[in-house]
């Protein structure tokens, strides 16, 4: 993942840094929350329920001295229960490869037996990690910070120990200004405007499924999917057609609701979310349709956009 145009010498006589960061860790700790904050604009979509990130998708932080792409990966599971899941593990897991930093995210006062398997993976990889402590906010008592740090961070395994709160946006200042002093010198990849290597469509649909995740419960929100079928700028305003897929008759049900309620409000939710995003009028439709099973069949998952290699 090297990038266009790296030119080490100028960009050495310029003294600007640029690299990959990989945002790692299990699902739920706030990567996207993070990514979000540092870049300061919403980019990936962000919910209450764990593996809301399902694909990479990169951040561009452009500034003075160079630019990081940030790369936010879905949460590490120990065990791929469907198609789905595993797919999520092979992506986070190539999205950690030949970048130049790794961030490790974790909750502060919690250290599960998952975060250790994949403090364990980064580690092996070779990469220089940071150990980033989310959620520092929650903590009251600054001795049971400590003992925790010194539990878990001991013995030099990673490069840095940082503190942060994705959500109230302390230590971040820090964090960018480590980040940025461990990149080599090299020329920015990407234009300086350039928020993502994301294509509109994605973002749309990412938009649109953040809406529902929030609205629906139990396991409905992980057996859907959003398509976007149409998109298409006018004069006046923004059309997309957006397909929600489940892989039941009656999640459809679920979804669409007594007398269309809950798919209207999740729709007028998504619309508003849209043009907030696109700066521009959007007028969204939305259909709910059934692919049985398409969450453990890999041809499907693929069909729906599901690409490792995007």
């Amino acid at each position: 993942m090297t990038g266009p145009g790296r030119n080490s010498e100028v960009a050495a006589h310029q003294g600007q840094r640029s690299g990959y960061v990989a945002l790692a860790g299990r699902p739920n700790v706030g990567k996207s929350t993070l990514m979000n904050a540092i870049l300061g604009h919403k980019l990936s979509i962000v919910s209450a329920k764990p593996q809301t990130t399902r694909q990479r998708i990169c951040g561009i932080k452009t500034h003075a001295r160079g630019q990081v792409v940030y790369v936010d990966t879905p949460g590490i599971h120990r065990v791929g229960k469907k198609a789905l899941n595993r797919y999520m593990n092979r992506v986070a897991r190539a999205s950690l490869v030949d970048v130049d930093l790794v961030l490790l995210l974790v909750e502060a006062e919690r250290w599960t037996a998952q975060d250790e398997a994949v403090a364990s993976t980064l580690l092996a990889l070779g990469s220089p990690v940071f150990l980033v402590v989310n959620k520092v906010d929650r903590i009251r008592d600054k001795s049971e910070l400590l003992a925790y740090l010194d539990k878990h961070a001991r013995g030099g395994r990673f490069e840095r120990v940082l503190l942060v709160s994705a959500l109230k946006g302390d230590g971040l200042e820090a964090l960018e200004k480590a980040v940025n002093d461990a990149l080599p010198f090299s020329q920015p990849f990407y234009d300086e405007d350039q928020l993502t290597d994301r294509s509109e469509r994605f973002l749309a649909a990412e938009l649109v499924r953040e809406q529902l995740m929030e609205r629906l419960h139990k396991e409905i929100p992980y057996a859907l999917t959003v398509e976007i079928e149409a998109f298409e700028r006018t004069p006046k305003l923004l059309r997309i057609g957006a397909v929600i897929w489940v892989e039941r008759e009656s999640q459809k049900k679920i979804v669409i609701g007594k007398r269309g309620e809950a798919l209207k409000q999740a729709a007028s939710r998504a619309r508003v979310a849209l043009e907030g995003f696109f700066g521009e009028k959007v007028f969204l439709e939305t259909w709910v349709r059934v692919s049985r099973n398409w969450s453990d069949d890999d041809r499907l998952l693929r069909k729906l956009g599901y690409d490792e290699l995007k």
